[in-house]
């Protein structure tokens, strides 16, 4: 009896270890191939949900539906133009195909360096083929006028483009992933940069280009500070030219006032018209001679009239 008890415990256990082992569940992230002995049974299973498999000799192999991240190694790159740059890539892919992803490929790591290989030889070959303003630019716009001082007149002019490397990169690279099960989503460059030695060359020339522009605004300075100087120098000398020439006025205005009241006070009598003779002599004397003078003059002069009387 006691053995018959173990007997059937032991056929309880081992088919339930047969029935979870035969009982997958497939989540709506996931897809599978079934393989039996190492060697894929059947169609892939994308349906979310329980399946079954034969217990101990078919194992499922569980693989991402979702899209998935692919960033690419910092590859120091030539252009056309021989000039040496760092591009820093990106891609984004999804296995489109399982089973074939299988047997190709086996697992995600195998892909993920299958796609290395493709998507760095091909930035290395396209990049390659084009100069270096065709990795960096996308449009041919034409410059603002506040950047002509800094770029120059025009940009030069591209025919390819980075948006279209990359696009062309992309459809190279599923052409090459086709018959691996997976596509390539997505391409981009993350980052494009020069090497130290050409960034050294690249920072001297941008200095240059500044210091040129700084002498240029202040070349453009100094001329316009000469105008303004020059015209401030006219409009100083204009002013001061009207000023004296209305003092001039004005004193001339106020001598003839003055005469004329000098006139109209001395000219009352005799004896007034003989005083303002004898005080503008007076003043003739104060303006003219000093102790050191010495003068010539004759009997018939006033002046000599009035030095007579004083004697």
């Amino acid at each position: 009896m006691k053995t018959k008890s173990i007997l059937i415990t032991a056929i309880v256990i081992i088919t339930l270890i047969g029935l979870n082992s035969s009982v997958f569940i497939v989540q709506e992230k996931d897809q599978v191939i079934i393989t039996q002995f190492g060697k894929p049974v059947g169609e892939a299973i994308t349906t979310p949900g329980i399946h079954y498999k034969v217990p101990l000799i078919q194992d499922a192999n569980y693989f991402e539906k979702r899209v998935m991240e692919w960033n690419g190694d910092p590859n120091q790159v030539p252009t056309k133009d021989k000039k040496f740059i760092f591009v820093d890539t990106y891609a984004r892919w999804q296995i489109t195909d399982p089973l074939q992803f299988f047997k190709r490929l086996t697992n995600e790591r195998g892909a993920q360096s299958r796609i290395d290989d493709i998507l760095d030889g091909d930035t290395r070959d396209f990049i390659a083929n084009n100069d270096i303003e065709e990795a960096v630019r996308s449009s041919n716009r034409v410059p603002e006028s506040s950047d002509t001082d800094i770029i120059g007149d025009s940009l030069e002019k591209i025919n390819v483009g980075r948006d279209k490397i990359q696009q062309m990169i992309l459809e190279s690279a599923n052409e090459q992933t086709a018959d691996l099960g997976i596509e390539i989503l997505d391409f981009r460059f993350k980052r494009i940069n020069y090497v130290q030695e050409v960034q050294d060359q690249v920072y001297e020339r941008m200095k240059s280009e500044r210091f040129r522009i700084a002498d240029k605004f202040r070349s453009e300075g100094q001329g316009e500070a000469s105008r303004i100087n020059g015209e401030k120098e006219r409009e100083l000398k204009n002013i001061q030219s009207i000023a004296f020439r209305d003092a001039e006025m004005i004193k001339g205005e106020a001598d003839a006032t003055a005469a004329s009241i000098y006139a109209e006070a001395y000219n009352r009598s005799n004896q007034s018209r003989k005083l303002y003779g004898f005080l503008k002599s007076m003043e003739t004397f104060e303006k003219t001679f000093d102790e050191k003078t010495s003068i010539f003059i004759s009997t018939d002069s006033e002046l000599y009239k009035y030095l007579k009387s004083m004697d």
